[in-house]
């Protein structure tokens, strides 16, 4: 179904590691959601953060630890949160979660910034502390989604955030443009942002941002399906 904002939404299995107070936040709105949430954490006490009733499941244990990832159904797991308080940890999972079980979408909290590029490169999608909210962690975790950055005050134009599906791996993205319709502003590769330019090619992880007539939101959805 789509919500207000014509936004898709469908529900899914997802395991958060970590029931701090960001791991607790992410599986409520989650549920919120609709979608199935099972949360794994080491300390049974942790799961308190959780209101009671709250409509998930939980398992204690480590996120790294395969049984413990079996006992929270990581194969039928659309994607895993790694959110504990630390670096090692959360990569780790994330590593298991995306080359072990082939979980379609991973994201890492890290503390160290400077590590992003490395993990990055790694095909590990993080989001450092220092500007982790719940809304970063939805948009890695649903990175098929558009997400609204910005509107012009007649609300004809918006700036969209959108991840560069695997289909345009390699691909020029000056094929995104459409005249007056669509304009490839920016993408983030590796942590870093990079103002577009004519002849830039698409790699594994970039996340692209677009200026789009609102008309044309639907024909940007088509053009980026495109081989999927």
């Amino acid at each position: 179904m789509r919500d207000g904002a014509g936004v898709l939404h469908y529900a899914v299995h997802i395991i958060v590691v970590g029931c701090g107070r960001v791991g607790a936040e992410l599986a409520r709105t989650l549920v919120a959601a609709s979608h199935d949430v099972t949360v794994v954490d080491k300390d049974e006490r942790a799961f308190e953060r959780l209101a009671e009733g709250w409509g998930g499941r939980t398992v204690r244990g480590f996120g790294f630890d395969r049984d413990t990832l079996e006992a929270a159904e990581i194969r039928s797991a659309f994607a895993l949160a790694a959110v504990t308080s630390g670096d090692n940890s959360n990569v780790l999972t994330a590593r298991i979660a995306r080359e072990t079980y082939e979980v379609p979408q991973v994201v890492a909290r890290i503390y160290d910034p400077r590590r992003a590029v490395i993990y990055q490169r790694l095909g590990i999608p993080t989001v450092a502390t220092v500007t982790w909210t719940v809304g970063q962690a939805m948009r890695r975790l649903f990175p098929h989604e558009a997400v609204t950055e910005w509107t012009d005050a007649t609300g004809e134009v918006v700036l969209v955030e959108r991840a560069l599906p695997g289909s345009w791996v390699g691909r020029s993205l000056d094929a995104l443009e459409l005249l007056g319709r669509t304009r490839l502003v920016s993408v983030s590769r590796a942590g870093q942002a990079k103002l577009a330019r004519p002849g830039l090619i698409g790699q594994e992880g970039d996340i692209l941002y677009l200026a789009v007539h609102k008309e044309s939101l639907d024909d940007l959805a088509a053009q980026l399906g495109v081989g999927r």
